[in-house]
């Protein structure tokens, strides 16, 4: 491993040992991420481990945080088919924990972008390149709100990932307004959403989602550990 819903009274930041240790900034750093150890043995016993590059000097999304750990694994453990041949694109990836993941593993055949506002552009390139993955993923500025990159057009993503997005109450409208771009793109694209319930204030973002939206729970064999720290996975799709 790395060196129904409950009640949302929301608890300090915390995660049982049992799915992802208890993150604390740290200094930057290079973690190597286990997947059969996550996973139970899910790769070949010599399979390589996922490289990251970890450094909160420019934002807390510089490090490894609980949703992208519980995204990251159902993507993996549940979405193989899927992921083979999809148009990937991560939003707000951070250091691109989750995008790199799935494009490591699975997605060979497609092609995966990870994006995050400008701060964290050196850092997600720097992991392509410590994963060798520059012939599959690239990675680009995306700011919520703002006009879709053309190469996010052209992509017409069709797999989009989102974890631990829901932070700034002032974001929350941007960001609706870039999903709601990206779903345009491709009829049949699905949001992979993982999030924590920190504040009363998170429920103003499901409402507005659950208008725009056609909002399903996801099923998840760790659900019942990561939902008692109020983390959840959804999917999101268009209406009609």
């Amino acid at each position: 491993m790395i060196s129904q819903s409950p009640s949302l009274e929301f608890t300090p930041l915390a995660f049982g040992e049992d799915l992802v240790p208890i993150p604390a900034y740290k200094r930057a750093g290079t973690t190597e991420i286990d997947l059969n150890q996550l996973l139970g043995d899910l790769f070949p016993p010599q399979h390589q481990p996922l490289l990251l590059h970890e450094d909160v000097g420019k934002g807390c999304g510089g490090q490894l945080w609980p949703a992208g750990m519980v995204l990251m694994k159902q993507m993996l453990r549940y979405h193989q088919d899927t992921l083979k041949n999809a148009r990937i694109l991560e939003l707000g990836a951070g250091g691109g924990l989750v995008g790199l993941a799935v494009a490591k593993e699975y997605a060979v055949d497609g092609s995966t972008i990870i994006t995050d506002q400008e701060c964290m552009l050196e850092l997600m390139s720097q992991n392509v390149v410590l994963n060798k993955l520059e012939s599959r993923v690239s990675s680009l500025i995306l700011n919520w709100g703002e006009p879709l990159p053309k190469e996010v057009i052209e992509q017409k993503p069709n797999v989009i990932l989102a974890a631990d997005c829901v932070y700034h109450e002032a974001a929350f409208a941007p960001l609706i307004s870039t999903l709601e771009e990206l779903l345009e793109l491709c009829n049949d694209a699905v949001i992979y959403f993982c999030f924590k319930y920190r504040r009363r204030a998170d429920r103003g973002f499901m409402m507005g989602a659950k208008k725009k939206f056609e909002i399903d729970e996801i099923e998840d064999e760790d659900r019942k550990i990561f939902s008692r720290e109020s983390l959840f996975l959804y999917s999101f799709r268009r209406k009609g």
